[in-house]
């Protein structure tokens, strides 16, 4: 009984310290808090209000000029040079990610890529292989190959408008009709004038009399007709000597009687064999690249 009383006398201390503390909180002065914070070393700052970043709250503008008088460090600033004449890093940047977004068009439609790749692929189905080469290997050398086709134009392009234009000698502008100007040129040598004279009839223009007049929207579409024709013009011709194997394997088996046996399983090996002996991938790459010479 005394224990009890002894717990209950201490919970009725513990609540009332409790009250006293929260009573002191609520209805202390001001004044006293301030006296209290400086005891212990915490000051506040009078020029707080002097050093905000912030000096006009947003609010509503009528106007641009309205809008440059709000200071709500909302500002963008883009630095085009770096001081020394080149361009700065975001700039690089932001060119960089735009051309790496534009190259696949570039290389598609605008090079020697949709030529090679095509006969490549040709030369894969007339042996009659489905996946030897494979696809990687067949777009990895297309890729090379454009490369090696391309250079003269990459590097004309570079030094005619990419070097100038980082050392601030031309604008953006004068840039990239700097850098049209070669592939243009290298377009115009594989086009066909029939493919030209479609796309400018349908444009609506009657005569050109030099390259620079052709624009460009119907410029490359051309260019890929042309390209699309001449490829499988040499798929055809690598077709023919594959075509005469099936042919003679498919004669021979019908004569035995064997007309249950697919041809192209007795008439893959041998046309491996003759693609081989030929050195058939040195007559068709060496050909297929002296095309565009």
């Amino acid at each position: 009984m005394n224990e009890r009383l002894l717990h209950r006398s201490r919970r009725i201390r513990f609540t009332g310290c409790l009250l006293l503390c929260v009573f002191m909180v609520m209805f202390m002065p001001q004044r006293a808090w301030a006296n209290n914070i400086n005891s212990i070393g915490i000051t506040e700052n009078p020029d707080r209000d002097s050093n905000r970043t912030v000096i006009n709250s947003p609010g509503t503008s009528e106007d641009a000029s309205d809008l440059r008088e709000l200071n709500v460090a909302n500002n963008l600033t883009v630095t085009y040079q770096d001081g020394e004449g080149n361009l700065s890093g975001t700039l690089r940047i932001l060119i960089t990610l735009t051309l790496i977004a534009l190259a696949p068009i570039v290389i598609i439609m605008m090079t020697s890529f949709t030529r090679i790749l095509i006969v490549m692929h040709f030369v894969r189905t007339a042996l009659g292989t489905q996946s030897a080469p494979p696809n990687q290997v067949i777009i990895g050398l297309s890729l090379f190959l454009t490369f090696f086709i391309m250079n003269p134009v990459i590097a004309r392009i570079n030094t005619e408008a990419v070097k100038p234009f980082e050392a601030g000698e031309i604008n953006q502008e004068e840039f990239l009709e700097t850098a049209v100007v070669p592939l243009r040129e290298f377009m115009y040598g594989q086009t066909q004038t029939k493919d030209v004279r479609l796309f400018l009839d349908i444009d609506g223009i009657d005569s050109v009399e030099n390259l620079e007049d052709i624009p460009t929207r119907c410029l490359v579409p051309a260019f890929v007709i042309s390209e699309l024709r001449t490829a499988f013009i040499i798929g055809f011709l690598i077709y023919i000597p594959f075509i005469v194997i099936d042919m003679v394997v498919a004669s021979t088996l019908m004569s035995m009687g064997m007309m249950m046996l697919p041809p192209t399983t007795i008439s893959m090996p041998f046309k491996i064999l003759l693609f081989v002996l030929a050195d058939g991938w040195n007559l068709v790459i060496g050909n297929l690249v002296k095309t565009f010479y």
